[in-house]
């Protein structure tokens, strides 16, 4: 295996790890967001922020997911 071949392998752990992380945050903000939205004294700022922060991390993942399906026309 070349070095050029190893640098692959590693930038696409990295990416695969990143993915991973991205999600189990995502999927956590889920959950504080469910919990929050049961709370009729939630602060609505904080809602947004944690709303809005989701979203961000919902964009990143699908940016990196897409970066990470090979390119069938190459």
């Amino acid at each position: 295996m070349s070095d050029e071949d190893s640098n692959v392998n590693t930038d696409l752990f990295k990416n695969i790890e990143r993915l991973r992380g991205l999600r189990i945050e995502h999927r956590d903000l889920d959950d504080v967001i469910s919990r929050l939205s049961m709370d009729f004294k939630v602060d609505e700022l904080q809602m947004k922020r944690l709303k809005k922060r989701k979203l961000m991390l919902k964009d990143q993942i699908a940016r990196l997911e897409s970066q990470l399906i090979p390119d069938l026309n190459a």
